[in-house]
Formats: structure tokens, sequence, C-alpha cells
């Protein structure tokens, strides 16, 4: 019984903060796991920047409401579900994220959630569980899954080196170089040939 675990932003999406980056002139809202390992200091780091800036939810959303999925990744996914089981397991929020599953055709997604006061700001965040990525793999693989990972950034790492297989897609020349165990990819092609291959 194979499941496949993808993330999102980076290999499916856009990421969701450097379009918001670019969408309200900020730079530092650049600033992505790609670079912080921590996501807890990343969060605290980035809501702190959208009160200095009087920014909410509402900004946010209008700025996703324009993101459509990277080329091809709608293809892939459709093509993935087709032959096994697909889960997406992203350290985005619910309130980011359903616009962009509905691009997707509605696949299947854990992540967590933001607390947001009733004028739109941003207060604070939930996450589903520690680790989430990683608990989710070991998690799936503890009821009779075997795990086959793909992520581009350091918060995928763990939930890709705890599966069967794992591939690097989309990801950093220093993230390549500091895992040149695991595969890496830029195409769907590929990446779709190395799953079937793994399945």
């Amino acid at each position: 019984m194979n499941i496949v675990c993808l993330d999102l932003e980076g290999v499916l999406v856009p990421e969701i903060w450097i379009a918001f980056s670019e969408a309200s002139g900020i730079p530092e809202l650049r600033r992505t796991t790609r670079d912080e390992p921590d996501y807890d200091k990343l969060m605290k780091w980035r809501i702190g920047i959208l009160k200095e800036h009087g920014l909410g939810l509402k900004e946010i959303q209008e700025t996703i409401a324009k993101i459509d999925p990277m080329p091809g990744a709608k293809e892939f996914l459709d093509e993935l579900r087709s032959i096994t089981q697909v889960l997406i397991i992203s350290d985005t929020f619910s309130q980011f994220a359903g616009p962009l599953m509905k691009k997707l055709g509605y696949p299947t997604i854990f992540c967590n959630e933001l607390e947001v006061a009733e004028n739109g700001e941003i207060t604070g965040f939930r996450m589903r569980c520690e680790q989430s990525k990683l608990t989710t793999v070991k998690a799936l693989q503890s009821i009779g899954f075997e795990t086959i990972a793909s992520g581009d950034s350091h918060n995928d790492l763990g939930m890709i080196l705890a599966s069967k297989a794992g591939f690097l897609f989309k990801s950093t020349e220093q993230i390549k170089a500091d895992h040149p165990e695991l595969p890496a990819y830029e195409t769907y092609e590929e990446l779709l040939a190395a799953i079937k291959k793994a399945l």
C-alpha cells in the first residue's frame, strides 16, 4: 500500500509569500523555508512584518486569488492520482490553501491554521502537530502505508528521508549539495517517472 506525499509550495504552486512580497512591495517577505529552516521563527517574523505594515489576511488572500498552479502541475497530479493515493502535506494554512486546491482539482491536503482577529489581522498560527511533515509520514507508515515523498525545502527533508523513496523537486543548489544522496528533479515528467518506478 503506497501513498505519495507531496509538498505544495514550490512543487505544485508558486511560493505564496514570494508572490505576496512582490504584490505588497515588501522584499523581506520573500524569505521562505528554503532560507530559514526554523518554521516557527519564520512565521513569527512574517506576522511581525504584516503588523508593521498594517496588512492582514484579506490582502494575502487577494494575492492568492491571482496565483495559478505551476505549468503542468495539475496534469501531473491528475495522472499521479489515477495510479496511487496522493496526499499534499504543507506548512501553509487552510485560509491560504482553499483557492489553490480548487485550481488543482481538490486533492487532499493536510495543513495548518492561522489565528485571525475580527479585523482580519493575523495574530498567530496553530500547527497541526510538531514537525508536521515527518510526523504525518510516520503516522501513515504506522497504519500500513509505504510512503514516497517529494519536496523542495528544508522542512521537507524529514518526510523525504523517512520514506521508502524520496526526491527533491525544484530545490535549491545548497539543499542539493547538502543531500547528494537524494535524487533531484526539475520536471514533472522526471518526477512522475521516478515515482512510478518506486511504486
